[in-house]
């Protein structure tokens, strides 16, 4: 079968769940026997175009930037979808089947106007569906009504919807009032750590992200500060940078903190893996995730996590209390500092449970299972 798949960002020129969801679609399709193209916009030089094995990699787009302020801006995705719309317009007939990610929408909206003109058929990833106070929040009120009738107009359209979360899943249900949606529940494409890991010493906490507001890093901070009155030899590793990074420099500095938590930066992939290996837990204090697959790459290490409770936030779907980490009960310093603590003094025990749960669970979580399913479909 010959397959389009279809997103403005590319592994690893641009690094998220989504990207690596997609490339590794892609990659896995191919090495089932199918023909796939990925359609993106340029992030590469022009002398070093990508090469993924089996999969023909389609600019449609120039390089943008695709964030300001760790929000996506509205140019990329709309120069995108118009160069959706003309190669869909001209090629999109070689394709039994085009499969999207739901967002950003004007892809989507492109290829289901074409579908019944080109005759293929649509699949589409939702690894988010906002609710009506969420686009508000984001947007502000006219932007967040626009928001949610865009996102229902896409969610209406003829289509395979997939899911990675329940909680996403039956607000998609209810938008299409349709019980269609293909639940997938594996992402993780990578390496198991070998026995036990050893924590490391001091005991540290780590978080590996972006510092946008929806991630909520200085939270974070502030919850160290009361963790080590009670653990003074608790310490905390923060990787990535964002438009937060000066607010979590100066929460640090305010809270006496600079000797504690270590702000590394970007660095490269395999550091990142030894500090996950050797922490203590891993700290998720996001207030919205598709999915939460650092969770799923602790849990693999047999590392407990650390999340908190809310209504957009699908990773707690991930973490069963006391098993393979803790779910703070809400989005607070005292919260998230009794989940970190207790997550610290559950010691090798909680490591070795979290090492059973990943056991019992590690097929429906692998990637593998995901693409099999959508193979499935095809």
């Amino acid at each position: 079968m010959k397959i389009a798949i279809i997103y403005d960002c590319l592994f690893p020129w641009t690094i998220g769940g989504a990207e690596r969801w997609l490339r590794d679609l892609a990659e896995g399709l191919a090495k089932r026997g199918h023909e796939v193209s990925y359609i993106t916009l340029q992030q590469w030089d022009k002398d070093a175009p990508p090469h993924i094995p089996g999969v023909e990699v389609i600019a449609v787009g120039p390089r943008l930037d695709l964030y300001r302020d760790g929000k996506r801006r509205i140019w990329p995705p709309l120069c995108f979808g118009i160069g959706v719309f003309w190669y869909l317009l001209t090629c999109g007939h070689r394709y039994d089947r085009v499969h999207l990610c739901s967002f950003p929408y004007f892809a989507l909206l492109a290829a289901a106007l074409l579908w019944p003109l080109q005759r293929y058929s649509l699949s589409v990833d939702w690894f988010e569906v906002w609710t009506r106070d969420y686009w508000r929040d984001y947007l502000g009120r006219i932007g967040g009504r626009i928001g949610w009738w865009v996102q229902k107009l896409c969610a209406k359209t003829s289509q395979t919807p997939h899911c990675f979360s329940r909680v996403h899943a039956a607000r998609l249900r209810e938008i299409r009032g349709r019980d269609d949606v293909l639940m997938l529940s594996g992402l993780y494409n990578g390496a198991e750590g070998s026995g036990l890991p050893v924590a490391a010493v001091p005991p540290t906490l780590v978080y590996a992200g972006r510092m946008i507001p929806e991630k909520r890093v200085p939270l974070f901070v502030e919850a160290m500060a009361l963790a080590v009155r009670e653990e003074p030899a608790l310490r905390a590793t923060i990787f990535g940078r964002g438009p937060e990074l000066a607010i979590v420099e100066a929460r640090i500095a305010e809270l006496g903190l600079t000797d504690i938590v270590a702000l590394p930066g970007f660095v490269a992939e395999e550091v990142v893996t030894a500090a996950m290996d050797g922490a203590t837990a891993i700290v998720q204090p996001s207030g919205r995730e598709g999915y939460g697959l650092v969770i799923v790459e602790a849990s693999a290490r047999g590392v407990p996590a650390v999340v908190i409770d809310g209504p957009d936030n699908s990773a707690v779907e991930l973490v069963d209390a006391d098993v393979n980490g803790f779910v703070a009960a809400e989005p607070t310093p005292p919260a998230l500092a009794e989940a970190m603590l207790a997550a610290v003094r559950g010691g090798d025990a909680l490591r070795e449970r979290t090492r059973e749960w990943w056991n019992a669970n590690r097929r429906r979580l692998s990637i593998e299972s995901s693409i099999a399913a959508i193979d499935a479909t095809l």
